[in-house]
């Protein structure tokens, strides 16, 4: 193993941090895209189903063949298995903010809207605060699983932790399946439980309180 390090040790780094670049640029790209259309299908339910309903099928699409779909489009590299990622990324952050924003009590907005507040001012003051324990799950969630992914970046030469897990089912070298598996694996179990922080953190006082009574 010390033999290992000493050889691979700066790959290692380099292709950590690559893993960690496109797995982060996919997961914003989601929030970004997400986030706002599920709070604007909350409005538009009847439709929002059968939107949701649709994405959720395409995602249904393997993974290796949304890869070798962007390559005649994009090429290889890391900017097609960004976009595959992004794309894997949408269902759960789109899902848990349009049912967190839903299912915020109608009576709460109901009083903002007493007290004056636009649409808009209901949104950003009441339902997103409130939705947002869901929204964060749904964003860990969809992290989570991209770190996973994200070794199949590897299949479009975009690099990644994945560079050393084909390399070894190549060369049948268990020690470099091993420098893939390992570090892609800590790093979605570190992500998983700084996000689960950064919920809690986020989640307004009052709601804590009522997870605590219920």
């Amino acid at each position: 193993m010390m033999e290992f390090f000493a050889t691979h040790g700066n790959d290692l780094l380099i292709k950590t941090w690559e893993h960690l670049y496109i797995s982060l640029a996919a997961i914003l790209l989601g929030v970004l895209v997400a986030i706002p259309l599920g709070i604007l299908l909350s409005r538009v339910p009847n439709f929002a189903d059968r939107f949701i309903s649709f994405i959720g099928i395409l995602q249904t699409i393997p993974s290796l063949a949304i890869l070798a779909f962007f390559i005649p489009i994009l090429g290889v590299g890391k900017l097609p298995a960004i976009l595959a990622l992004f794309f894997y990324s949408l269902l759960p952050i789109l899902r848990n903010t349009y049912i967190g924003v839903r299912e915020v009590d109608k009576g709460v907005v109901e009083a903002g809207r007493g007290m004056g507040m636009s649409n808009w001012q209901s949104i950003m003051k009441v339902e997103f605060p409130m939705a947002l324990p869901v929204i964060m799950a749904g964003v860990r969630l969809s992290t989570v699983y991209l770190i996973g992914w994200a070794t199949l970046a590897a299949f479009i030469g975009g690099g990644g932790l994945g560079d050393f897990i084909f390399d070894g089912l190549n060369l049948y070298q268990p020690a470099l399946i091993i420098a893939g598996t390992v570090p892609a694996t800590i790093l979605a179990l570190i992500a998983d439980r700084s996000l689960s922080m950064i919920e809690n953190k986020l989640t307004p006082e009052g709601l804590k309180n009522s997870y605590k009574t219920a």
